[in-house]
């Protein structure tokens, strides 16, 4: 895959995965409207938390799109946070694999995308001037 093909597909699904969210920040609205919440003040606060979350990683999926090294960076620990939620719906009391599932997958796709980004993106860094890094 070409160099600037992995990053769009990077960008692209990171860009999903911040359209998820403000999706997740709509029902939770939604639950709030209708009362079906039992603390009004954690709701909220758990919106806010969902709205903020969902424009950083769409800050990043745009970053990454237009290649810049800090959505690659963000994107990545994003990622790793996704992971860290798949593992948690996975296990525990109420554990469902189908949920971790449904998490993980995308998250191991965009971070193996944007790892190739990186990668890609230090070796464009190291042979701009035909001269390996190194050599300074």
């Amino acid at each position: 895959m070409r160099t600037k093909g992995v990053v769009r597909a990077a960008a692209v699904v990171v860009g999903i995965e911040g359209i998820a969210l403000v999706a997740l920040a709509a029902w939770q609205i939604i639950a709030i409207t209708t009362g079906d919440t039992v603390s009004l003040v954690s709701a909220l606060a758990l919106v806010i938390l969902t709205a903020v979350g969902a424009a950083a990683v769409l800050a990043f999926a745009i970053a990454i799109w237009r290649e810049l090294s800090w959505g690659r960076s963000g994107g990545i620990v994003t990622q790793v946070l996704i992971l860290a939620v798949a593992l948690g719906a996975v296990t525990g009391t109420y554990g469902h694999p189908a949920t971790g599932l449904v998490l993980a997958i995308p998250a191991i796709v965009a971070l193996v995308l944007l790892v190739i980004a990186v990668r890609n993106a230090g070796r464009d860094v190291s042979g701009r001037d035909g001269r390996d890094a190194a050599s300074g």
